[in-house]
């Protein structure tokens, strides 16, 4: 059995993850796993059957019944949640703190690692967050390790809601990243950490471009055949 080719990029918020694992997922052909939207997805279910973000023991009775998957139809990447697309209704603002609040809980984490393997096992997939290749996928062949100074981290933020109509201080926000940073790091499971042998790759001067071409060379140094350019960046 061929065994599949797994891309693991962790690194802090704002870093440009999603963005860089999306393009190359696109350039390789490979399956973007978002980890965000699957916490989303367990959120969105808990809210319907109507268990409260503080009932752990209800929240770990739930989880056997969910069934998360990801899949592209036409180009565009779906969630699907015990079958049923739920891809649009998991982008509100509500579903993003059930999200947040669920996934303190170690029986939520493990019920996506689950998952997430068992994508990784079947699937050439980019993977992103903050554990990936230190605890989802250890034995990824291509492990990122994707950063950039706090500033850089904090100016793409504010364009990205300045894109949005909202503004906020450079100085307010490089703030709520480095103390985001810390609770990362320091958080009982999980902490963000660059895993051994993951590439380190600070990506404060470099554009999209230049990042999916160094992870895509280091990639093949690691035996990626063949990527191609199945599409344009």
């Amino acid at each position: 059995m061929t065994r599949t080719y797994n891309i693991a990029i962790d690194g802090p918020a704002g870093a440009g993850k999603s963005t860089i694992a999306r393009a190359i997922a696109a350039r390789l052909g490979f399956v973007y796993v978002d980890t965000g939207a699957m916490y989303r997805a367990m959120g969105l279910y808990f809210d319907r059957r109507g268990i409260p973000m503080d009932d752990e023991e209800k929240i770990r009775g739930a989880c056997p019944e969910i069934e998360i998957s990801i899949r592209y139809r036409d180009g565009i990447q779906r969630v699907l949640l015990n079958g049923e697309d739920v891809s649009d209704q998991i982008r509100t603002e509500e579903v993003g703190h059930l999200a947040s609040a669920c996934s303190v809980y170690a029986c939520v984490r493990q019920k996506l690692l689950n998952l997430q393997k068992q994508l990784a096992a079947t699937s050439d997939v980019v993977m992103d967050g903050r554990d990936i290749g230190t605890c989802v996928l250890p034995d990824a062949q291509t492990k990122i390790y994707l950063t950039a100074s706090a500033g850089v981290r904090a100016g793409r933020r504010q364009k990205e809601l300045e894109e949005k109509g909202q503004f906020r201080s450079l100085e307010e926000l490089t703030k709520e990243i480095l103390d985001r940073d810390e609770r990362d790091m320091n958080r009982e499971i999980a902490p963000l950490v660059q895993a051994p042998d993951a590439v380190y790759l600070d990506t404060s001067d470099m554009a999209v471009e230049e990042v999916v071409e160094a992870v895509i060379a280091e990639a093949k140094k690691r035996g990626l055949k063949d990527p191609g350019d199945k599409m344009p960046l």
